[in-house]
């Protein structure tokens, strides 16, 4: 069996009576290092983090799954990691994101609006010689190569 698609399962289980929480990403690096992401509608808290770890690492480790050695990290995605899934949009409605199309063509704008077949931005656009205005866009997701959230410090 694929090993992300066992981590996979077993994160599932474990969270399966916390409606708040779901997985981001999980990895099997070249490295050793397993990486399980797991955001939450409200944040995930460490606790959530250790509990995750604790149930993956007693399965893998009953079951062998993983015959070398490895190092399990369980983690919220950072700041700067790209959104991945359709509630990691939902979660961010109302920031800016900065959009990397497919086209190589970049878009930054509020998320006003997450669909099944993507999302809708609220971009400033100047004219030559005019005032900014404010556009709305809908944005594809099979055109979205990558999309990150823009902190302001304002």
């Amino acid at each position: 069996m694929n090993i992300e698609k066992r981590v996979i399962e077993l994160v599932e289980e474990k969270i399966a009576d916390r409606p708040d929480l779901f997985w981001v990403d999980v990895q099997m690096h070249g490295s050793g290092i397993l990486s399980i992401l797991v955001d939450g509608d409200n944040g995930v808290a460490i606790s959530d983090c250790v509990a995750i770890s604790r149930h993956v690492g007693f399965h893998l480790e009953e079951e062998n799954t993983i015959e070398q050695a490895y190092r399990l990290e369980v983690s919220s995605p950072g700041i700067d990691t790209p959104l991945k899934s359709f509630r990691q949009f939902q979660k961010n409605i109302n920031r800016s994101l900065k959009i990397k199309l497919l086209d190589g063509n970049t878009k930054e704008g509020k998320l006003i609006n997450v669909e099944e077949s993507g999302i809708t931005i609220q971009e400033s656009v100047k004219g030559k010689g005019k005032k900014a205005e404010l556009i709305e866009s809908l944005i594809p997701f099979e055109n979205i190569s990558e999309s990150i959230v823009l902190v302001s410090f304002k």
